[in-house]
């Protein structure tokens, strides 16, 4: 394959990312193999093969025509013959091999021979430890569906409800399976069934800080709250500032901009002041019996408190009481010389089980790590 026609499938995917589409090394291999397979001197049936690949929805059709009118042209005025007809020479039982298309053998190594694959330039990685301050809309739009898929994975605890199961030590026998099974032999029960007790999903609290101080993470994190919400049962959202707001109504359905836009609205004090003891006196009191016992509680602010250190340890101390697990994000303790210095964080830490970074998706990665542990 030219070297041209590899930058440019590159510019294309790359042209993708930037609008928002999920584009990643594995697409991009696709697309090569997608060319292979058709006649590449067609024009359209090369546009209709990448298309295929690396659109995953439908909103991707129109960044895809975009794209690849930016990169191939619009059709009048035609790339030099013979550059996408060299695609069709690729053996495809090669392709999976290779490292970097278009490039040659290593010395002393047979070509079609299996060889390591090196690590490629990806978006995703890049976005995994970067700040969320620093992102840009196109970033954001990408770590979307990330956020998405972190937001999946949640704590459960064990239920009363039991499961059907092969016999493991320490499963009850399934009576009813064992009768029921014993009229094929003439009431003899020679076949023996067990059950369990099956999971589910452990309730689930997240309180945001939507003040001054937490703007530049307040957009994703409510990214995540509202993906949370989205994916799975047992979920409450509260955002807060001088005051608490319950939010979870709002931040409903699958509308991802419509739901921001609810929850903004909502919020009667975004980017104003911060009363954390009050808020969480106002969580304890007045939400008590809606987040329940038994919840894990996630705070994401960064402890900045213009309240009463006092109130604030009082109203911990009884949150933590009442949850199973009390976890605290701070984006400031991603810094490697943080100290919870802070009024606000002297008086939270003593109440709470972990302390994270709450500043990048690695972060959210860790979260998400802790919440699948959690019994």
């Amino acid at each position: 394959m030219s070297e041209p026609v590899v930058a440019k499938l590159g510019s294309l995917a790359a042209a993708l990312r930037a609008q928002g589409s999920r584009v990643g090394v594995g697409e991009l291999l696709a697309a090569h193999r997608a060319l292979a397979a058709v006649n590449c001197a067609s024009r359209e049936d090369s546009r209709l093969a990448l298309r295929t690949v690396l659109c995953s929805g439908r909103a991707d059709l129109p960044r895809f025509d975009a794209a690849f009118a930016a990169v191939f042209g619009d059709g009048r005025a035609h790339e030099p013959a013979g550059e996408l007809d060299q695609l069709g020479a690729i053996e495809r039982a090669a392709l999976p091999r290779a490292g970097i298309p278009g490039s040659a053998p290593p010395d002393g190594q047979e070509a079609g021979e299996p060889r390591a694959v090196p690590a490629a330039w990806s978006d995703v990685e890049l976005l995994r430890e970067k700040d969320f301050a620093h992102y840009s809309d196109a970033e954001m739009a990408l770590a979307r569906e990330l956020i998405a898929r972190l937001a999946r994975r949640g704590p459960t605890r064990i239920s009363r409800r039991t499961r059907p199961v092969k016999r493991r030590r320490g499963h009850t026998p399934d009576l009813r399976r064992v009768v029921r099974a014993s009229l094929r032999t003439g009431g003899e029960p020679l076949e023996r069934h067990w059950r369990a007790p099956s999971r589910r999903p452990r309730p689930v609290v997240l309180v945001c800080d939507v003040s001054g101080s937490m703007t530049p993470y307040a957009r994703m994190l409510l990214q995540y709250l509202h993906a949370s919400v989205a994916a799975r049962r047992r979920v409450e959202a509260f955002a807060f500032g001088t005051r608490l707001t319950r939010i979870t109504n709002e931040l409903g359905g699958r509308d991802h901009d419509l739901a921001l836009e609810r929850a903004a609205a909502a919020v009667a004090d975004f980017s104003g002041g911060t009363r954390i003891g009050a808020a969480l006196a106002e969580l304890n009191r007045v939400h008590g019996r809606r987040v329940g016992r038994g919840a894990v509680i996630v705070v994401l602010s960064d402890g900045w408190d213009r309240g009463d250190p006092a109130l604030l340890d009082a109203e911990m101390a009884r949150l933590r009481r009442s949850a199973h697990r009390l976890v605290w994000l701070n984006p400031l303790a991603a810094h490697p010389d943080f100290e919870p210095l802070t009024r606000g964080m002297r008086a939270a830490v003593p109440h709470t089980d972990e302390l994270l970074a709450g500043n990048s998706l690695a972060s959210l990665e860790e979260l998400a790590r802790i919440l699948e542990e959690i019994r």
